[in-house]
């Protein structure tokens, strides 16, 4: 019987997208703030989004190579 634990490509796809998309708010507003154009920050936040998403996912699936036992209950 095989306790190690692996994440799904599905998985990692919807933690990148749902945590991309917090990193997009709280970028966007940071942006906003520090040039003081909506524009701007659109700009920023959308490119932020698309380059970490791809770093986030990357990063996922290396931690999906490694073995992860399951707590014995």
């Amino acid at each position: 019987m095989s306790d190690v634990i692996r994440d799904s490509h599905i998985r990692s796809l919807a933690k990148a997208l749902s945590w991309r998309i917090v990193g997009l708010i709280t970028t966007s507003i940071i942006a906003y703030v520090v040039t003081g154009q909506l524009g701007t920050a659109a700009v920023i936040g959308g490119i932020e989004f698309v380059v970490k998403f791809f770093i986030y996912y990357g990063h996922e699936r290396m931690w999906a190579w490694i073995p992860w036992r399951a707590p014995r209950i």
